[in-house]
C-alpha cells in the first residue's frame, strides 16, 4: 500500500511538474507566473503530505505499558493500587477493563486490534493505507495526512482540468501519447482521491469535535452524553495540542507533551458529573 501511495504521487508529479507546468516556466508572461505559483504550492503541499504520511506509518500508535495498573480503583473510591488478582482473565470489573487476548488490563479508551494482535491506546481504526493502527500517538498525523492529501489532490485536479477538457476538443493536443495518457490518468486518480478523502476528512472532523474515535462513536450510539466531550476547543486540543505553531505540523511541542497527559494516551480529562460512565 505504501508503494501504491508513492506510485500515485509519482504519476501526479510527472503529470504536473514534468509534463505540463515545468515547461510552462519558460513560456513567459502570465503562463509563466501561473506555472510558478502552481509548482510552488504543489511542492509545499507534497512535502507536508509525505511528512504527515510517513509520520503515521512509522509512529507507534501507542501500546499498553508492561504491567500497567490504574493508580486507584475509581469505582470503589479506594486509594490502594489494584492488583491483578482482582481481574481474572475472563471478567471485567466496573470501569477498568481486562483484555482476554493480551491478558492485561486496558487503560481508558484502549481497544484490541486483531490485525496488530495487541491493545492500542485510544484506537481509532487499523488503516491499510498506512499499514499501521491509528491511535493516540499518531491520530493527529493521520488527520494532517488526510488534510494535506485533500488539498494536494484538489490542486492537481484543478491544475490538470484544462488539459483534461482538451482531450475532448477538436484541436490538436501537444505531447506524446505517453504524456497525454499520464495526464489523463493523474486527473482521474486525483479527482477520485479528492472526493473520497473529503468525505473521510469531514467524518473525522466531526469525531474530533466530539472528542471521540471511530470505534467509540459506534459503541456509544445509545449514549446521550459522552464523558470526554469537553467542548469543541478543548476537544481539538486533546488531539492537536495547545501550541498553535504545531497545529499544522505532524509533531508536538515539548511543552504540550509535558502538560497534556492525554497526548500520551493513558489519561484523559472528563466531565466530573459523567465519571460513572463506562469507558
Amino acid at each position: 500500500m505504501i508503494l501504491l501511495v508513492l506510485g500515485v504521487v509519482g504519476v501526479s508529479y510527472y503529470a504536473v511538474v514534468i509534463t505540463n507546468y515545468g515547461p510552462g516556466l519558460a513560456a513567459g508572461g502570465l503562463d509563466s507566473l501561473l506555472a510558478f505559483f502552481v509548482l510552488i504550492l504543489f511542492h509545499c503541499l507534497l512535502v507536508m503530505l509525505l511528512w504527515s504520511y510517513f509520520s503515521v506509518v512509522f509512529t507507534d500508535p501507542g501500546g499498553v505499558p508492561p504491567n500497567w495498573r490504574p493508580a486507584v480503583d475509581e469505582e470503589r473510591g479506594d486509594n490502594d493500587p489494584l492488583t491483578a488478582t482482582e481481574f481474572p482473565p475472563d471478567s471485567e470489573n466496573g470501569r477498568t477493563r481486562y483484555c482476554r487476548k493480551c491478558n492485561q488490563l486496558k487503560p481508558p479508551r484502549c481497544h484490541h486490534c486483531s490485525v496488530c494482535a495487541r491493545c492500542v491506546l485510544k484506537m481509532d481504526h487499523h488503516c491499510v493505507w498506512v499499514v499501521n493502527c491509528v491511535g493516540a500517538l499518531n491520530y493527529k498525523y493521520f488527520l494532517l495526512f488526510l488534510f494535506y492529501t485533500f488539498l494536494e489532490t484538489s490542486l492537481v485536479t484543478l491544475s490538470l482540468l484544462p488539459h483534461f477538457i482538451a482531450f475532448f476538443s477538436d484541436g490538436e493536443i501537444p505531447g506524446t501519447p505517453g504524456t497525454l495518457a499520464t495526464t489523463f490518468l493523474a486527473f482521474v486518480l486525483n479527482l477520485a482521491f479528492a472526493l473520497s478523502v473529503m468525505g473521510f476528512l469531514i467524518m473525522h472532523i466531526s469525531l474530533v469535535a466530539a472528542n471521540t474515535t471511530t470505534i467509540e462513536a459506534y459503541e456509544k450510539k445509545t449514549t446521550p452524553k459522552w464523558r470526554y466531550d469537553l467542548g469543541r476547543r478543548r476537544n481539538f486540543e486533546q488531539v492537536f495540542g495547545m501550541d498553535k505553531k504545531y497545529w499544522f505540523l505532524p509533531a508536538y511541542s515539548e511543552e504540550d507533551l509535558r502538560r497534556m497527559p492525554a497526548l500520551q494516551g493513558l489519561e484523559y480529562p472528563s466531565k466530573p458529573d459523567l465519571d460513572s460512565e463506562e469507558f
